[in-house]
């Protein structure tokens, strides 16, 4: 993979169903100042991603955070990681399956039947494991389409809708809705933002199949994130300017394009929407099995993840029970709580990386991409990520704790191996 393919694959993992069902959930929390919330969200994310690429250019092997992880703290930190990283991206994916279908039913009312759902999931998730096993460059080739593909509609939407708001006679008032007050509300928007944002993480599991891993990962991870920031105000924008309170409906893109542009320009925002979501699934498939795998290689898991295909070298065992957890989540789970949890879950691996940093740095010298002021950019992202967590709920707090009691028991049982060895 070479360097734009590696920031069609952030793109694609950042990108995906926050942008269709997310602006109407900011509007009702911060009213007119939505479009700052992006910003704001941005900022804070900002922070983790400059520590991201500083850390990420340390390295060109397989496992990304993992592997930040447990080469600075260890085994047990890095089993810790890499379980927090399954959560996220289980999470995230599962809860980006869900949406398809829930999108997919606008023209196949059928497909959100039960049983049809389970088969729609099954060829959906199926089908994207099966391109995967055959090598990282069709996966990746798949991944640059989507990316593309995923990007023209919201564009198009963008200058219809902002042309509209210049030209037309109709728009909605910027000032319609009064955001909530105090600082709560914020707290919460940004904390739904850090989704919207995140999966650039993920991204950076696969650097052993890309050209020049140190040199385009921290490329790769600023480039995306201007255009995400570019590409997420503007969309919140003409949402805001079109619709007098976006939180009245599920589809905010749709049912705004549909004041500008008609049917036309709903059944375009639905169609991107699965675009989207596909893309986004379709870039999971290709980085998130890469955990496992690491893991094996490592022997923090058992080695039949290692495993790779005779023919095509690539790590099928992980991929094949990635899509098979990824499928189970799908059908038996929903979208918000996955969403909230996946967030939450990935403000915890933040922390670790940041530490990181210090150990890393005081260990090994200066990176190859050496960020100026990361000390203070990764204690600065520590509090802005410490204050989110604070908005934890009961039921993701019990998740977290079991979390980190499996990833315990799969350290003892490496450590255990190791000494047996």
């Amino acid at each position: 993979m070479g360097r734009w393919s590696l920031v069609a694959l952030v793109v694609n993992s950042i990108i995906g169903s926050a942008i269709f069902g997310l602006p109407g959930e900011v509007a009702a929390l911060l009213g007119k100042y939505s479009p700052l919330g992006y910003l704001a969200a941005a900022a804070g994310v900002a922070l983790v991603i400059a520590t991201f690429a500083e850390v990420s250019s340390r390295f060109s092997g397989a496992g990304g955070p993992y592997l930040y992880a447990r080469e600075a703290f260890g085994p047990f930190v890095g089993i810790q990681m890499a379980w927090l990283l399954w959560l996220v991206r289980l999470t995230a994916v599962a809860s980006g399956a869900n949406l398809f279908v829930t999108y997919l039913g606008e023209f196949w009312p059928a497909a959100t039947d039960p049983v049809t759902r389970a088969l729609v999931l099954t060829l959906l998730i199926g089908g994207l494991a099966a391109v995967n096993v055959r090598g990282a460059a069709a996966g990746a080739g798949l991944s640059n389409v989507f990316a593309i593909s995923k990007l023209t509609p919201l564009a198009i939407f963008i200058v219809a809708g902002g042309a509209f708001l210049i030209f037309g006679s109709s728009a909605a008032s910027f000032t319609a809705m009064t955001p909530k007050a105090g600082i709560q509300p914020w707290l919460e928007a940004v904390l739904i933002l850090v989704f919207a944002y995140g999966g650039y993480e993920s991204a950076l599991v696969p650097m052993a199949e890309a050209k020049d891993p140190k040199r385009d990962a921290p490329f790769a991870l600023f480039a995306s994130l201007i255009i995400c920031i570019v590409v997420y105000t503007l969309v919140q924008v003409v949402v805001m300017g079109l619709l007098p309170d976006p939180s009245l409906t599920k589809r905010p893109l749709a049912t705004a394009a549909r004041v500008f542009w008609g049917t036309s320009g709903a059944v375009l925002m639905t169609a991107g929407a699965l675009i989207s979501l596909y893309g986004y699934l379709a870039a999971n498939t290709l980085n998130t099995p890469r955990l496992t795998f690491a893991l094996a290689e490592h022997r923090d898991f058992p080695q039949i993840f290692a495993q790779v295909h005779p023919r095509f070298r690539t790590p099928y065992v992980s991929i094949a029970f990635y899509a098979t957890v990824v499928l189970t989540l799908s059908i038996i789970g929903t979208f918000k709580w996955n969403l909230m949890l996946s967030s939450v879950s990935r403000l915890f691996s933040y922390l670790i990386v940041f530490a990181a940093l210090f150990v890393l740095r005081r260990r090994d010298g200066n990176a190859p991409f050496h960020v100026p002021g990361g000390k203070v950019f990764a204690v600065l992202g520590a509090l802005f990520s410490l204050a989110l967590i604070s908005q934890m709920g009961k039921g993701q707090v019990i998740v977290m704790l079991a979390t980190a009691v499996l990833a315990w028991l799969t350290w003892l049982w490496a450590h255990g191996r190791r000494a047996d060895a």
